[in-house]
């Protein structure tokens, strides 16, 4: 178990630098950091003197090693556009983010399991079909048809929600349903085939046979073993949401870390998207691990080994 957990672990960080030096080498070979803060109209003078000051004209080596230490140190530079720190920024920011993947995460909870749990009830009946139809769908359509059909529809044509924002509740219920509907197909099928599987079980049958029918069999006795897998998925589900909210914050005008990756992107904010990147991909890294760690407690083989 152990070896497994420091293989996982430093297949983790080696993911992280590798993202984030490309990242740095994406941004600095395809832009000019210098000609970015002077402005378009600069005189080359005036480009050269901030080259220099920021050290633009050092090896890209050292500069991206110089950005990682700082970065180790919790020090993510200062922000080209809006000039304040980057660390603030991302303080501003990751509320906003973190309660529209939280609430998004209960919505594909909300109906992933019932659906999957339903579908395995009733295999082949018009309740599975109808339920694999659910999660085909949410899976075909795009985030941001979903949230325009959903601003049109509960916005414009019945205003029962605010178009765009995040001051209130109400603002996140929109986003939320956007964000939960694409996951809720992996979690829906993986709940059916997990309970199809456990209800084949001898431990089942003996259950049927003291009476536990239904949901009652579900709840009590099947879910028990067919959760824990479920919960795993269910942490990288929250690791797509935490990084993966870029054009549902986009649609909804919400001040997330996913618009302000755009908008710093769309201003050539060096700093601020490469540290912004950098946090996207350590989470998602992280839960991911959480994930291989719950799925490696519950195979033997790897936890005896």
């Amino acid at each position: 178990m152990f070896t497994y957990i420091l293989r996982r672990g430093l297949m983790a960080i080696l993911v992280a630098l590798t993202v984030s030096f490309g990242t740095f080498a994406l941004f600095h070979y395809a832009t000019d950091p210098a000609q970015t803060i002077a402005g378009e109209d600069a005189p080359q003078e005036m480009v050269d003197d901030i080259r220099e000051q920021y050290g633009f004209d050092r090896p890209a080596a050292v500069q991206y090693f110089d950005w990682l230490g700082s970065t180790l140190q919790g020090d993510f530079g200062e922000s080209y556009f809006w000039k304040q720190p980057v660390v603030q920024l991302i303080k501003d920011h990751a509320p906003v983010t973190i309660t529209l993947a939280l609430a998004s995460l209960s919505v594909t909870i909300l109906i992933a399991l019932p659906l999957g749990i339903s579908a395995a009830l009733k295999p082949n009946s018009w309740v599975d079909r109808f339920a694999l139809s659910t999660a085909v769908s949410a899976q075909a359509i795009p985030n941001f048809w979903l949230g325009l059909m959903l601003i049109i529809l509960f916005a414009v044509t019945f205003p029962i929600f605010p178009v765009s924002g995040d001051a209130t509740w109400r603002h996140f219920v929109l986003p939320s349903l956007v964000l939960g509907a694409s996951s809720v197909p992996a979690v829906m099928r993986l709940t059916r085939t997990g309970l199809l599987d456990v209800l084949s079980s001898d431990y089942i049958r003996t259950a049927r046979a003291k009476g536990f029918m239904g949901y009652r069999l579900i709840l009590q006795q099947a879910m028990r073993n067919a959760l824990l897998p479920i919960v795993s998925v269910l942490a990288v589900q929250l690791g797509n949401k935490l990084g993966g909210s870029v054009v549902t914050e986009s649609v909804f005008s919400m001040n997330g870390l996913g618009r302000l990756a755009v908008e710093s992107i769309f201003n050539s904010d060096i700093p601020t998207v490469q540290s912004l990147i950098l946090i996207f991909v350590l989470t998602f890294v992280l839960l991911t691990l959480a994930a291989d760690l719950i799925n490696a407690w519950l195979d033997p083989r790897i936890r005896m080994g």
